[in-house]
């Protein structure tokens, strides 16, 4: 179990830090989440399924790398619910940084991928989201300050998105698909000003994420 998890890390460093997918061998898992590489919409890429369904369950791929505390990390993600899965599945995707701790604490800027271009407003109005995780959760953010923590963006499920996400002390950025404008504005990050810890590539419940050419800048 722990070979196959060294080998599932080397393999994504190899995937996100070089912008090169090198092979992985297929199956590498964890009572969550199924690794593996795979090509997608013309992309080498990482491939991230969820095993737990609607369990709650921790979904990360951790990215091997000295603690990030300020920086960029960008590249590409997208996904899309699970074949069979619930109606509220979303194809959750995205990035979780200064992840410390026992249990983990960490900032996450995510995507949910199939509401960018759904019917109905409000839902694409919570296309990209902000947690801190476990302590503020969407709901408990939304419920605090709605609307504050998530906003609207043009994605599509399955269609790549470059993000590109800049962390200062205690403020987040997040750009979508070269954009000036960040599509997502956090002025209080919950790690506080002087948050460190680990990257990983993040997925929600009944999700299957897709993650290529991640790099990760810290500075």
């Amino acid at each position: 179990m722990i070979a196959g998890a060294m080998a599932a890390c080397a393999a994504v460093a190899l995937a996100t830090t070089v912008a090169v997918a090198l092979p992985l061998a297929s199956g590498t898992q964890s009572p969550a989440i199924e690794v593996t590489q795979a090509s997608h919409a013309g992309r080498k890429a990482t491939r991230v399924v969820d095993r737990a369904g609607l369990v709650s369950a921790e979904r990360l791929v951790p990215l091997p790398g000295p603690a990030f505390h300020d920086g960029v990390i960008d590249g590409y993600l997208t996904g899309m619910p699970t074949p069979g899965s619930s109606p509220g599945a979303r194809g959750f995707v995205g990035i979780a940084f200064r992840i410390n701790g026992v249990p983990k604490r960490y900032d996450v800027l995510y995507v949910r991928m199939t509401n960018g271009r759904a019917p109905d407003q409000l839902r694409r109005n919570r296309t990209v989201q902000y947690e801190y995780e476990p302590d503020f959760p969407w709901d408990r953010l939304r419920a605090s300050a709605p609307g504050q923590y998530e906003s609207y963006a043009d994605v599509a499920v399955g269609r790549w998105v470059k993000f590109r996400i800049e962390v200062r002390g205690d403020k987040a950025r997040l750009y979508l698909n070269g954009s000036d404008q960040p599509a997502l504005v956090v002025n209080d990050l919950r790690s506080g000003p002087d948050g460190a810890g680990a990257v990983a590539l993040q997925i929600g419940p009944e999700t299957i994420g897709y993650f290529s050419d991640v790099r990760v800048r810290p500075g």
